[in-house]
């Protein structure tokens, strides 16, 4: 296959006859070749170009070609760097478990990590039992939105924990900054579209799915794995590991059961503070990590697409504009925008009592009428708080139950207007931007809630960030706190070829709670990675 990049197309579906047949004619122009040497092309992504305010949208596209003798148009386009041979995108699986394993391999946590490291030993014949400590999607997304509309709080069942993780509730990106030579993260989104993910994730700039669309499809792979003989339990907690001489031998579950394993994925996500807890306890090697804390905000969407997408606002072929921010104040901290949500909303993300906790999300459609987004401070354990692993949980649990109190102790979250709290004064009363927290705001004075560094270097940011974004500055937008789960506060540090715990052979920690991954994407080939070690091991032993 030969990759073509910086292919310019006018607006069209890639999928439609009239824009395939005018990718064929460019193509067939680009390589200067007869239509007879085209086998056939893929898409391999697409962006958009609106830059230039004068001219209509243009589609940038990289396409992968299958020709009849690739290496003589290669040898024709030698010196032309936006054609060349197509890297290897194609999956190869791990080893398939051999008839005498006995020993079943165990994945703690369904978010993505733990889905994709069980479909992976799952279709390798490797019979994974699943252990999920919240329930499944349909009575989780219940559990959910009682405690948004009703403020009743499942702590075992809510948007941090339950089948699909805390992504799904979330605004369902598919996209990372991770390095991926081996493409692993096509690997996910063809899963994904095999249960039934929109195709489109396979070639957009920043494809997303959306908390509705995800949930069934996290649902579809679970049923896979079932039928291919794994097990998946929920409402089961693990609370112990028993490890002999250094080495896993099996876990304990809350009711007292005990399962033997000596293979125990961990992707427990970043919000499992007892089972952190548990681990330090047995010795399992741990250390404190980066993580940032803030506040969301949000504007309306219409003032977002307007600022960054000019007479393009609102145009069906880009929809939502989203944005990225950075900022590094003058007292040394670092300000950034993060988990930006497009027409989403802001939701209540605590799995604790007595603790307001916020995050966003959207649908597919990214049509709700406020935009959002965290608004952090980076945060560095060597500066910030005391040595140990479980510092930074320290410091979360401290802000998060100060979020209650101060949103009224009923798990309203504080809010504050943003010229209120650049102008340090209470809000009182909201202006046009409406609220998009459910169980609801109590306007207040947020200082009291950060550090008061974090506060300065927010302050600080909130008008540099308006002259990238005119307006993102305006009085009547809303922050609301506390966005303070941004990732785990801690690594459970492996090995860099095993992917094993440093202390605790046939332990296998991955994802966000682990401290290797950060969002959906990320955390599934982190998963696809943790299956190969464990099926590299088991394979072995077997042998």
């Amino acid at each position: 296959m030969i990759r073509i990049t910086e292919l310019s197309l006018p607006w069209g579906d890639p999928t439609d006859t009239r824009t395939q047949d005018a990718l064929r004619r460019v193509i067939l122009q680009r390589l200067k070749i007869e239509a007879r040497e085209l086998i056939g092309f893929t898409v391999f992504k697409r962006s958009h170009d609106a830059r230039r305010k004068d001219r209509e949208i243009a589609f940038i596209y990289i396409v992968d070609v299958d020709l009849r003798d690739e290496q003589k148009v290669l040898a024709k386009h030698s010196d032309d760097r936006y054609i060349a041979l197509a890297p290897d995108t194609n999956f190869r699986p791990p080893p398939r478990a051999a008839h005498n394993v006995d020993n079943r391999p165990i994945v703690v946590g369904f978010g993505p990590c733990g889905v994709f490291a069980a479909l992976i030993l799952a279709q390798q014949g490797y019979r994974p039992i699943v252990l999920e400590r919240g329930r499944e999607v349909r009575q989780r997304t219940q559990d959910t939105w009682g405690f948004w509309r009703k403020r009743i709080l499942t702590t075992e069942s809510n948007v941090q924990f339950g089948e699909g993780g805390a992504g799904l509730f979330s605004d369902g990106k598919l996209y990372s900054q991770i390095k991926d030579p081996r493409h692993l993260g096509r690997q996910v989104m063809r899963e994904f579209v095999r249960a039934g993910a929109p195709p489109e994730i396979m070639y957009v700039n920043k494809p997303h799915i959306g908390t509705f669309r995800l949930a069934g499809i996290v649902a579809k792979l679970r049923n896979e794995i079932i039928e291919l003989g794994g097990e998946i339990r929920f409402d089961s907690r693990v609370v112990d590991l028993v490890i002999e001489e250094d080495e896993l031998r099996g876990v304990i579950l809350a009711n007292g059961e005990f399962i033997a394993s000596r293979h125990v994925v961990l992707a427990v996500g970043h919000s499992s503070r007892d089972t952190f807890r548990m681990l330090e306890q047995r010795k399992v090697f741990m250390e404190p990590k980066p993580l940032a804390i803030g506040l969301r905000i949000e504007h309306p969407q219409s003032l977002i697409d307007r600022a960054r997408l000019g007479r393009f606002a609102g145009h069906p072929a880009i929809g939502a504009a989203d944005y990225k921010l950075v900022h590094h104040a003058d007292n040394g901290r670092s300000v950034y925008s993060f988990c930006m949500c497009p027409g989403g909303t802001v939701v209540a993300a605590t799995s604790e009592g007595q603790r307001v906790v916020t995050n966003g999300m959207s649908q597919y459609s990214r049509n709700e009428r406020n935009a959002n987004a965290g608004i952090v401070v980076g945060i560095d354990p060597a500066k910030d708080f005391p040595s140990g692993p479980l510092a930074g949980i320290a410091l979360q649990e401290r802000l998060e139950s100060l979020a209650f109190e101060l949103g009224g102790s009923d798990y309203s979250a504080p809010a504050q207007l943003v010229g209120d709290f650049i102008a340090g004064r209470p809000s009182s009363s909201l202006g046009k931007v409406t609220p998009s927290y459910k169980p609801g705001i109590k306007l207040t004075d947020l200082a009291p809630l950060l550090p008061d560094d974090a506060i300065e270097a927010i302050r600080e940011a909130l008008p540099v960030f308006s002259r990238q974004i005119r307006g993102f500055d305006r009085d009547d937008a809303v922050l609301t706190g506390i966005e303070s789960r941004t990732s785990s506060p801690l690594r459970i540090t492996r090995d860099f070829t095993t992917l094993q715990s440093l202390k605790v052979r046939g332990l296998y920690p991955g994802g966000e709670g682990a401290g290797y991954a950060g969002g959906i994407l990320s955390a599934g080939v982190d998963g696809i990675k943790i299956a190969e070690a464990v099926a590299a091991s088991i394979s072995g032993q077997a042998t």
